[in-house]
């Protein structure tokens, strides 16, 4: 059970790591009123509390046998989950040497022995307090970047929607297009952090089109060839409109703008890039891009049948896409269905 303080703020936990029973003993008593203890009798079996307790502060005597202070320390700091966690040494020791080693491998202090209870309590209770006060700055930070994040992602997801609005009324294709490119990226192997970059970018990729004029962007019919000339302007007024900037997810919009219409064979534009001059993330939402096209309803065409698009998307294996990116396809075939589902025009 948490033991709590009367205004039921529960107490920050100590660990105690030390061989000597005594030792534990006196700290018991100087501490055992403000804080939480938790006792280790070996380096080994410390590693394995801290990791399961996360304590706000270790007391780490120095002199144990098999795995010492030290060695105890540098596997804290070398786990992860256990790496923030102020250390402070107990020792007898007090040469000069012995203290920089241990503050070489990440300890914040050192208590030496025999232990005075006032100076103990005081290092103690501002060790904690700086350990808790530096973990709840950094929660603040987390939650306020991930609120920012998610504010950007949201203005960028209605960019794309207000460019896609200019011919498809309900503006779903950008936010279905947008998870099968998530589903695509991770299938092919991109990593999490360039997965989610992706997501977030690819809205983007037809923002150009808001300058791209009604009487062709609108057209029932078939375009003529200068008409096709100004539509495939979409991708490098689209480039023009995100802009340079060094914020990764800004850069990867605007190559995703510029090359999602390059073809695997080089027969695409504004470049005719071939095979793998394309960038892959350009190649995953190209892909993504016109399987979800074909199925929606455009002002030049209806909607296709899902037999007919993947004729279409088969033939064009080797052509238009990336074989290895369309195995990947048909990999998360199903989840890209589910996303038509559950994002329907409307």
């Amino acid at each position: 059970m948490t033991v709590t303080m009367n205004n039921q703020t529960p107490l920050p936990t100590v660990m105690i790591v030390d061989d000597s029973p005594e030792s534990i003993d006196v700290l018991r008593a100087v501490l055992g009123h403000e804080f939480r203890l938790r006792v280790a009798l070996n380096g080994t079996k410390a590693l394995e509390i801290a990791e399961a307790v996360n304590p706000d502060l270790i007391l780490l005597d120095v002199m144990m046998p098999e795995l010492d202070g030290y060695e105890t320390c540098r596997r804290l700091k070398q786990n992860a989950s256990t790496a923030l966690i102020p250390v402070v040494f107990l020792t007898t020791l007090s040469e000069t040497d012995s203290q920089l080693k241990g503050l070489d491998l990440g300890a914040v202090d050192f208590i030496t022995k025999p232990f005075a209870a006032a100076l103990v309590r005081s290092r103690v209770r501002s060790h904690v307090a700086l350990y808790r006060h530096r973990v709840e700055l950094t929660r603040l930070v987390e939650e306020r970047t991930q609120e920012l994040m998610e504010t950007r992602y949201e203005i960028i997801r209605r960019l794309g929607r207000a460019a896609e609005y200019r011919d498809n009324e309900t503006g779903m294709h950008v936010v279905r297009m947008s998870h099968m490119t998530r589903l695509l990226a991770d299938a092919c192997g991109l990593d999490a952090k360039r997965t989610e970059l992706l997501f977030q970018a690819s809205p983007m990729h037809d923002v150009g089109k808001i300058g791209i004029p009604d009487r062709i962007l609108l057209k029932p019919g078939s375009l003529t060839p200068d008409e096709f000339e100004t539509i495939k302007r979409h991708t490098t007024i689209g480039a023009e409109i995100i802009g340079d900037h060094s914020s990764d997810l800004i850069v990867l919009a605007r190559v995703v703008a510029m090359r999602h219409h390059e073809k695997w064979d080089g027969t695409g534009y504004p470049g005719g890039l071939k095979g793998t001059e394309i960038p892959i993330e350009a190649r995953i939402v190209a892909l993504a891009d016109v399987f979800d096209a074909l199925l929606s309803v455009r002002p030049y065409k209806p909607a296709w049948s899902l037999d007919d698009t993947m004729k279409y998307i088969f033939a064009q294996r080797g052509q238009h896409f990336d074989p290895q990116i369309m195995d990947a396809f048909v990999q998360v075939l199903p989840e890209c269905l589910r996303v038509r589902e559950t994002y329907k025009d409307y």
